[in-house]
């Protein structure tokens, strides 16, 4: 059974993926509207917060809604689809917790082997901003709290709606694009968008396509997840800005002028591509064509009645 046939193994019904849409996607939105129609200056907004709570206190209050949402997710898929939370995670008979790590470590390091680079290449961009407490606090906040964060994005855009909407439309492109182009429109109201414009969604989607495409290649959400994490956590750690969505203190503080250049399009046309080529030779991948656009078959073994119920 492929990774979206596990959707088959709980109860459906399109209500019970209906509740959970337009209760996140109507957050989202009214979240935005809010910003847009209030004219909400968000860099000055993250600025007063900080100065009144501190940094920590802040990247707290914008990760925990992550991790109720997490558990929301978990409780939902399991006592209102009775669906266990391995079939969400993996087609698999256990979570590949070798694939998390292995992909965590890949990112991790390419992520702080590009910060290298770039910190050597324009030192003057860049403030060296490390201070041992404050940094241990974040180091605690951060690899408590940011793997739930990431943790939730994917569960929900590459678990949940992925298997709903392959179910709903029996293939499997329309779920691979639409929740990799909603996950990047979701990123429209972060500070980054403001600062650099409507161009940036184009890393923000391109993410989406390439997390979604390592699901349906991998048969679930374990690389995924470990790249994820690492792309938050590592970057949390190692560098910030005055105009992003996280501002943390980390070891580093770019001072640069916001522009989009190659660390927007060399990741998505260079970089991703590549991963892809090394897990596929790790772990054997074939079919890619079926894998990603195939059709989506109830499995025989499935009770019908439980399939359709409504």
């Amino acid at each position: 059974m492929n990774f979206i046939q596990q959707g088959y193994t709980g109860k459906l019904g399109l209500w019970k993926y209906l509740i959970v849409s337009i209760f996140f996607f109507g957050f989202m939105a009214l979240n935005f509207l809010a910003i847009y129609l209030l004219d909400i200056d968000v860099e000055k907004l993250m600025q007063d917060q900080i100065a009144q709570k501190g940094t920590n206190l802040v990247l707290i209050e914008n990760l925990v809604p992550f991790a109720i949402g997490l558990g929301g997710i978990f409780f939902w898929v399991k006592y209102v689809h009775n669906q266990r939370i391995r079939t969400l995670t993996t087609s698999r008979k256990k979570v590949d917790w070798k694939r998390v790590f292995f992909a965590f470590s890949l990112w991790g390091f390419i992520t702080v082997l590009f910060v290298f680079i770039d910190y050597k290449s324009s030192p003057q961009d860049y403030i060296i901003n490390f201070q041992l407490k404050p940094f241990l606090y974040l180091l605690l906040i951060g690899v408590l709290l940011i793997p739930l964060q990431t943790s939730f994005e994917e569960y929900f855009f590459r678990g949940y709606l992925m298997q709903g909407l392959g179910i709903a439309v029996n293939n499997r492109w329309i779920p691979l694009i639409v929740t990799s182009v909603v996950f990047g429109l979701l990123h429209i109201a972060n500070p980054e968008v403001e600062k650099l414009g409507y161009e940036i969604l184009v890393y923000y989607i391109g993410t989406g396509f390439f997390l979604g495409i390592l699901t349906l290649m991998d048969e679930g959400l374990e690389l995924a997840i470990g790249f994820h994490a690492a792309n938050n956590l590592i970057t949390a750690l190692l560098v910030t800005a005055n105009w992003t969505a996280f501002q943390t203190d980390s070891i580093l503080i770019d001072i640069s002028t916001p522009s989009l250049g190659a660390d927007v399009y060399v990741p998505i046309f260079i970089v991703f591509p590549i991963l892809l080529f090394v897990f596929s030779k790790k772990y054997g991948w074939i079919n890619w064509k079926e894998k990603l656009t195939g059709k989506v078959e109830k499995p025989l073994m499935i009770n019908q009645s439980e399939v359709f119920e409504s």
